[in-house]
Formats: structure tokens, sequence, C-alpha cells
């Protein structure tokens, strides 16, 4: 399960080190305005499909890969977030 999550990170890691044309993960990593507009995008798909009761797994995937993708846009390294999680650790 987390090996997902890793490969996601390692694959925006490697996209915006070594960009390839037309990649819509690119796409994301270069343009900081898109990637914010599909973060909140997706969150509110993911809200209003909790409420419906409706695709809430597809759109909740949608969300972490946006997420991961704003991360690493915004120089946001994911060890410090979850260093920042440890130390909330009770």
């Amino acid at each position: 399960m987390l090996d997902t999550l890793e490969s996601l990170f390692k694959l925006a890691r490697e996209r915006k080190n070594n960009p390839i044309d037309g990649s819509y993960t690119n796409k994301l990593l270069s343009n900081k305005i898109l990637s914010k507009d599909k973060i909140i995008e997706e969150i509110n798909e993911l809200i209003e499909a909790v409420e419906k009761n409706t695709n809430k797994i597809h759109e909740a995937a949608d969300v972490f890969y946006h997420l991961i993708m704003y991360l690493e846009a915004n120089e946001i390294k994911i060890e410090d977030v979850m260093e920042e999680l440890n130390k909330r650790e009770k």
C-alpha cells in the first residue's frame, strides 16, 4: 500500500528533474496555479462524492495524486511532512 504512495513521490521527483513533453504530471509540477486549482477541485469533488456516496475511492485517489504533485511543485518534501507528523505523536 505505501509502495504506491512512494512510487508517486518518486514519479513526481523524476518528472520534475526529467520533464516529458505533454506530460500531465509535468504540467502540474511546472504550473503552480494549475496545481493549486486542481487540488482544490479534487478536494471539492471528494467531498461531494462522500456526501452523495458515489465514486469516493476514485476521487480520493485523485486527491492523493494531486496533493503529491502540489507538494512537490512547491518544494514541500514528504520527508519533512512525515517528520512533522512524527512530532505530533503522543
